[in-house]
């Protein structure tokens, strides 16, 4: 009885991180051209805090994602170029300007550096514990990346 359960469990294991891994891999967007550096996290009940400094390098992309709680950034350098899942941009903004990002996979977006010049960002994120900061999404059909 023990064996049989320990091995359906282990074949449920196995089954669930192929269904959650293989799909989005296959399909997902890479960052390229991006790097980033924890300032500050701290954890208060359910929510982890994170302070991140976010560098996109000239012609680099965050790639299309999504984000399991809100975010908030203020643009330290540089200029980004904001997409939304519509192909549409939904804002260009420049240092000393700020953004807030929804979450959930209903707000499917990408970042880009379209300058000659690095892209400085500070990211404050109120995301759920236990969650990624970003989760990887397919191009919703858009002609760039």
């Amino acid at each position: 009885m023990r064996r049989k359960l320990r091995s359906t469990l282990s074949s449920a294991a196995v089954v669930g991180l192929l269904l959650a891994v293989l799909p989005n891999a296959a399909s997902a967007t890479p960052s390229r051209g991006v790097t980033g550096v924890t300032i500050f996290e701290h954890v208060v009940g359910d929510t982890d805090y994170v302070l991140r400094e976010v560098t996109i390098a000239p012609g680099g992309t965050t790639g299309w994602h999504y984000h399991p709680g809100p975010v908030y950034g203020y643009v330290k350098e540089g200029l980004l170029n904001h997409y939304d899942s519509s192909c549409a941009s939904d804002g260009v903004y420049r240092a000393g300007q700020v953004i807030s990002e929804a979450s959930g996979p209903g707000y499917v977006h990408i970042g880009r550096n379209l300058s000659d010049k690095p892209l400085v960002i500070e990211a404050f994120y109120q995301n759920p514990v236990g969650q990624p900061l970003a989760v990887d999404a397919p191009n919703p059909g858009c002609p760039f990346e």
